[in-house]
């Protein structure tokens, strides 16, 4: 099977590269994420409200591919204010878990200087094993 662009109906196209790519062995790769919505609008400039969107993001890329958000095996997190991270730790957990339940893949998280959209707090990649 060539690789195979994944990109969730209704979503606005993404432009200079793809959401997700499922490649031979059913490995699906999952580009940046960020806190906006399937029209890339910003609903929320509060840290915890963009890192669920990100992950529910995530979980559609996952869902279109014909996975679950059980068939994800990594995630990289990039965000902007560890401080604001770490202070909210509870809300994260709990964003968390609405989304993904209680599956917790290999992840790092990385602080970083800023992002390309100026107003995303958190970018999440991943990795996924359909099937």
């Amino acid at each position: 099977m060539p690789s195979k662009i994944i990109q969730p109906q209704g979503w606005v196209p993404a432009k200079g590269y793809a959401n997700g790519v499922l490649t031979e062995g059913r490995t699906l790769h999952i580009g940046g994420q960020i806190g906006w919505n399937a029209d890339q609008v910003f609903e929320s400039g509060d840290f915890v409200a963009q890192m669920e969107q990100t992950l529910a993001n995530i979980a559609a890329i996952v869902k279109e591919a014909g996975g679950e958000v059980t068939d994800i095996v990594r995630l990289t997190w990039f965000i902007t204010d560890k401080r604001t991270y770490m202070a909210r730790q509870k809300e994260v957990g709990e964003a968390y878990r609405r989304v993904f339940g209680r599956h917790f893949p290999a992840m790092s998280v990385v602080v970083v200087a800023g992002l390309i959209e100026d107003e995303a707090l958190i970018e999440i990649e991943a990795t996924a094993q359909i099937g």
